[in-house]
């Protein structure tokens, strides 16, 4: 990589957010969700933004599939729907637990070379089965868990150390920054510790949006488009049965889409169209909504989109009202290209 390309690091500061989302009930705005938008054109040019999109922040788990391909890059070799795992916030499903432990087999180490947190499913429902059983904690159900094993075969193929691949100065996270800022095009910001304890970089919201247009846009059987095709063809594995990153795979052809904590989410279609958004109050009821407003702008088709248009909100068990994204984001007059 030439870092001489590099384009320098974003500016650590306050984000200037800006209204994204509007929460109505019976007609009045009872909340105002802040935050930030950018869509990219297949060229990358920024066709649309809202609120601050160069600001240092935090992408949490959409920086998976950015990971994955480090990993690729380094030697894994994953492909298929435990690639996908490898870039997964996963639910703690069994088909996820037994990913986790398959990587591990193949690698020939266990649950105990795992160094992130030990944790419960993510998934709801599936966490209360878990209780229900008195089943502990594991770093197995941990939703991250398939990225830290692909983590330690990654390191064990190319001989660095296994019990301190989490820090940031082992040669496997620091082949990971060095590809964050590849396909962000963007020196890193900051560095801290994700909940899962892995590294975590901060990059813009403009530099997520052009990593995954280049992921989903890249020649076929690159490790790019290899984490691309994975994801999608095994859109349950990286995310979970009824979660709505994988719906929103399924709806819209092609489309590649990560979410992460904090209310982040970026997707990308084949072309490099691309969009990210982050919910400066981390609310999840705000970011698919958004998320799909976005999209429309992009140049999906509303249609592929109406079923993300957010939950209603609920008075006396009856629909009153909803989370709307602001008019800004109205794609009234934009034609449909997809």
């Amino acid at each position: 990589m030439n870092t001489d390309s590099l384009a320098e690091a974003p500016v650590v500061r306050e984000p200037l957010h800006a209204p994204v989302a509007h929460l109505i009930r019976g007609g009045v705005v009872e909340g105002i969700h802040y935050g930030s938008v950018v869509v990219l054109d297949a060229d990358g040019r920024v066709t649309f933004q809202l609120g601050d999109i160069e600001a240092a922040f935090y992408p949490r788990s959409a920086v998976k599939p950015l990971q994955a391909v480090a990993m690729l890059r380094a030697g894994l070799p994953l492909d298929g729907e435990l690639l996908s795992l490898a870039a997964a916030s996963h639910s703690g499903e069994e088909r996820h637990i037994a990913g986790t432990r398959r990587v591990l087999d193949l690698a020939g180490l266990t649950e105990d070379d795992l160094r992130n947190v030990p944790d419960l499913p993510f998934d709801p429902a599936v966490r209360d089965t878990w209780i229900r059983a008195g089943r502990p904690a594991s770093r197995l159900a941990q939703n991250c868990s398939g990225k830290h094993a692909a983590m330690l075969w990654t390191a064990k193929l190319n001989g660095w150390s296994l019990t301190d691949y989490l820090d940031p100065a082992h040669p496997l996270q620091q082949a990971v920054a060095e590809i964050v800022e590849d396909l962000t095009g963007q020196r890193i910001a900051r560095v801290t510790v994700d909940g899962c304890g892995a590294p975590l970089f901060a990059v813009s919201l403009h530099g997520l949006a052009r990593a995954l247009a280049r992921i989903t846009s890249a020649v076929p059987g690159t490790p790019e488009a290899r984490v691309a095709d994975a994801m999608r063809e095994h859109a349950e594995m990286a995310s979970g049965t009824g979660r709505d990153v994988a719906a929103l795979m399924r709806a819209v052809p092609g489309l590649l889409a990560k979410d992460g904590f904090e209310g982040v989410q970026v997707a990308a279609l084949p072309d490099g169209r691309a969009i990210a958004v982050k919910i400066a109050d981390g609310a999840n009821r705000a970011r698919i909504p958004v998320a799909a407003a976005a999209l429309a702008r992009a140049g999906v088709d509303p249609a592929l989109l109406a079923a993300f248009a957010g939950e209603p909100l609920l008075g006396g068990g009856q629909p009153v009202g909803s989370v709307r994204p602001v008019r800004a984001l109205d794609t009234v007059d934009l034609p449909a290209c997809a």
